[in-house]
């Protein structure tokens, strides 16, 4: 059955990171404290709701009051804007979140970021600092169709950012749940159950942070739909419960009794039962809904589906596991295993270069002379193929041959350590460099615009003639000669017969491309001029 499922795998993730701190045992003094927390969360979601807090925004559709925050001094929540940004009060609910700037004495009109309708949204974690710095990750980033700019919301606290974690979360999952519903078509009571199994989550998790920051505990398993988009064949599980929401529906519209079958409370049930109507009604049709499968002698859909995601899930950790191990600190460092990593590629680089400039021209020869019968026979493909079988019969060899024995570890030898001053040099030196890269870059782009436009004419006609004559080429000559006439240009233009005429033409070239003129640039600063305003 669905809730039943689905409350004992929540259930037990629960116990587990309650009591991963003690070897599996969970305390009752933990428990307790648990319960307590529950509580009062439940407590505080009923007094929120029932609140005139947001009432003109939020009664048409029923929603209710998740979290707030922002209404205590010594823990701000600041909306930035360009250069800017204002305290005010964060209110989540289960359809939208709201920021109200806080004023002298009272708050602002609301701003509404939606997040049931589809408005393409993305919620994602954000650096922050004075004067637009990416300095602190302590910030969230909303961003959708409906809004010129993405909006940056900072949860400020002296250490870390778990305030900001937490809020990120949270609105994950009420995001999350109604892209469910939205992708599924899911409607009426199959509906207010995605949401209150939503809200439910939250208020473990708000017991949770209860406990106490020495329970270690990651925020996301407590919730269903933000961990489904997260775990390996999340979406497996996801289709499988639309799957059952929709027979659940197919059945009630068939109006069998309640009495034919094992029916668990519902989520919808359970907050109704803890004063919590969702939505306009205040009543759930409990003999009406129908909940979860039977499936006697064999496991359920959705049962194999979290047993796929879960063995699914153990890999990818293992293989973070051995990505942290490998991590190392520096840019030094990182160049030096990156340049034994690609040894083999350089090395076959070098090879390359060495035949092209015939430095020995029998060697240059017979590389030359083959690789053109083959392309001219038009065995190209047959190449490559046989390249790609070659790496297959590699890895069937080595796996054969290397079976239980660990991976032989890569020997990187480390480049002498660099002080932080010598590391700050070599991260200017890049960026000078790729700021060079990115000049001359431009300047190639804006002298093929000006041959384009024609603003120097005389060799705009020379560009065209060439083109022409490219085109006719291409239109005439199969793609084998084209290959053929393009490899011999780049491997004999440095041969003994053809390198006094090489270099000359690659002087002229070097010297009619350096004529060219490049297209103009005006550079306009009237958005960042109202930024500051």
């Amino acid at each position: 059955m669905l809730c039943k499922d689905v409350s004992k795998r929540f259930s037990a993730e629960r116990v587990l990171m309650l009591a991963s701190s003690t070897g599996g045992r969970l305390h009752f003094s933990v428990y307790e404290k648990y319960l307590n927390g529950l509580e009062r969360a439940i407590r505080k979601l009923k007094t929120q709701s029932e609140s005139s807090l947001l009432s003109a925004f939020r009664s048409p559709k029923g929603e209710k009051i998740l979290e707030v925050d922002g209404t205590i001094t010594t823990q701000p929540v600041l909306q930035h804007g360009g250069i800017a940004n204002w305290p005010g009060r964060l209110t989540l609910t289960d359809h939208a979140l709201y920021f109200e700037a806080l004023r002298v004495v009272s708050y602002d009109k609301p701003k509404i970021y939606d997040l049931s309708d589809d408005l393409k949204q993305t919620v994602k974690p954000e650096l922050t600092g004075p004067w637009g710095t990416r300095l602190f990750d302590k910030a969230v980033l909303y961003k959708s169709i409906s809004l010129p700019e993405p909006v940056v919301i900072e949860f400020p606290e002296l250490k870390g950012h778990t305030r900001r974690d937490y809020w990120l979360a949270i609105i994950r999952e009420i995001l999350y749940a109604h892209k469910f519903i939205r992708k599924f078509q899911i409607e009426g009571i199959e509906r207010a159950e995605v949401l209150s199994k939503a809200i439910l989550g939250i208020l473990r998790l708000q017991a949770v942070q209860e406990v106490g920051p020495a329970v270690p505990f990651r925020s996301v398993a407590l919730l269903m739909f933000n961990l489904c988009d997260q775990l390996p064949g999340g979406d497996l599980i996801l289709e499988t419960l639309a799957r059952i929401s929709a027979s659940r529906e197919l059945d009630r519209t068939n109006k069998l009794s309640a009495g034919s079958g094992m029916h668990p409370i519902s989520a919808l049930a359970m907050l109704s039962n803890l004063g919590v109507a969702l939505g306009r009604s205040s009543t759930v049709p409990e003999a009406e809904l129908l909940v979860g499968e039977i499936v006697v002698g064999d496991m359920t859909a959705l049962e194999r589906a979290v047993r796929e995601s879960r063995n699914s899930f153990k890999k990818v950790e293992l293989a973070k596991a051995t990505i942290d191990g490998v991590k190392v600190e520096g840019l030094d460092t990182n160049l030096a295993v990156m340049k034994e990593l690609l040894f083999p590629v350089v090395e076959l680089g070098k090879c390359l270069i060495f035949l092209a400039s015939w430095d020995d021209p029998l060697k240059s020869l017979v590389f030359c002379s083959v690789s053109s019968y083959v392309i001219y026979r038009g065995w190209l493909g047959y190449v490559f193929a046989l390249v790609l079988l070659f790496n297959a019969v590699f890895i069937v060899l080595t796996r054969c041959c290397n079976q239980g024995r660990p991976i032989d570890e890569v020997k990187v030898t480390a480049p002498p350590t660099m002080n932080t001053m010598e590391q700050l040099l070599a991260v200017q030196n890049a960026i000078s460099q790729v700021e060079e890269l990115i000049q001359e870059g431009n300047i190639v782009l804006l002298k093929l615009r000006a041959l384009l436009f024609s603003a120097f004419p005389q060799a705009s006609e020379r560009v065209a003639f060439a083109l022409l004559l490219m085109a006719l080429f291409l239109a005439i000559l199969p793609c084998k000669y084209i290959f053929l006439m393009i490899f011999l240009e780049i491997f004999t233009r440095n041969s003994p017969t053809r390198e006094p005429s090489t270099q000359r033409w690659t002087r002229r070239l070097r010297e009619w491309w350096f004529s060219i003129p490049a297209a103009p640039v005006v550079l306009e600063r009237t958005n960042e001029e109202k930024k500051r305003k």
